[in-house]
C-alpha cells in the first residue's frame, strides 16, 4: 500500500473482530514506527503492549475501579487547553455523528457512560497499546510522540490492520500503571486499539470531516 492510500483509508475503528494479531506483526509495526523523527533523536516514546491475559486483566481491573471511583477520571499530566471555536464545533459534529450511528440518544447518561467504558476494552481489539513519556521531557518530545503514533497507525494500515487512538487512557491511569508495571516517572499519554475492524458495524462507517487546506494553510509568497 502506498502512503497516500494509507492516509486516505486510515480511520478510527470502534468495533473490532476477535481475530488475533501475532506478536511478530506488532513488533514489525513498532519497528517501522521507530523510524519516526524526533528532536535531537531523543526518541521519547515508550509503548506498553497489552495482549492475552495481561490485556484482559487491565480491562477487568480498570472497569471495576471506574465503577467504584467514577470521579477519579482526571488526567495525570497538567492541561490548560480550552475548547473554543472552531474546535468546539468540530468536536460536537463528530460526537453527534458517532452517537447517531451508535443509536445513543442525546442525554442518555448511562448509555454514554457504557459506551465510554468500551474504550477500556480496547473496543474488543486483541491488542492494546499504552503510550507513555518520561515526566522530565518537554513539549517538544510530546510532539515527537504524536509523530510516532501517526507512523504506527499508517504502518498498521499498510498491513491490513485497523487502529483507534484513545485519549481515554490518560484517565484512571493509576490502574493502568499498576497492572502494566509502568514506572511512576512516566506519564500515560494515551492508548490505542489495534486489530481488525468489524466492517459491518455502523460506527465504523463514520468518516470524520476534514477542513479544506484553505482553512488552515496560510501562504506568504511576497
Amino acid at each position: 500500500m502506498d502512503l497516500d492510500t494509507a492516509l486516505d483509508s486510515r480511520s478510527s475503528a470502534r468495533v473490532f473482530k476477535s481475530d488475533p494479531v501475532s506478536r511478530d506483526l506488532v513488533e514489525e509495526i513498532l519497528e517501522r514506527a521507530a523510524r519516526s523523527p524526533s528532536g535531537t533523536n531523543v526518541q521519547p516514546w515508550k509503548v506498553y503492549v497489552a495482549m492475552g491475559p495481561a490485556r484482559e486483566r487491565l480491562t477487568r481491573e480498570l472497569l471495576a475501579y471506574r465503577e467504584k471511583n467514577p470521579e477519579d477520571g482526571g488526567k495525570e499530566w497538567p492541561t490548560v487547553s480550552k475548547r473554543v471555536e472552531p474546535y468546539l464545533s468540530r468536536m460536537r459534529t463528530l460526537g453527534k455523528e458517532m452517537y447517531t450511528l451508535l443509536e445513543i440518544p442525546k442525554g442518555d447518561k448511562q448509555a454514554n457512560w457504557n459506551q465510554w467504558g468500551r474504550n477500556y476494552k480496547f473496543f474488543d481489539a486483541p491488542v492494546g497499546l499504552i503510550f507513555t513519556i518520561d515526566k522530565d521531557l518537554d513539549r517538544t518530545s510530546w510532539l515527537d510522540i504524536g509523530i510516532f503514533i501517526q507512523s504506527l497507525m499508517l504502518s498498521a494500515t499498510a498491513r491490513g490492520l485497523d487502529t483507534c487512538a484513545q485519549g481515554a487512557w490518560n484517565q484512571f491511569w493509576t490502574v493502568t500503571k499498576d497492572v502494566l508495571e509502568i514506572p511512576d516517572n512516566e506519564y500515560v499519554v494515551c492508548g490505542m486499539s489495534l486489530g481488525y475492524a468489524d466492517k459491518t458495524a455502523p460506527v465504523n462507517t463514520l468518516v470524520a470531516e476534514r477542513e479544506p487546506v484553505s482553512s488552515f494553510a496560510f501562504f506568504r509568497e511576497e
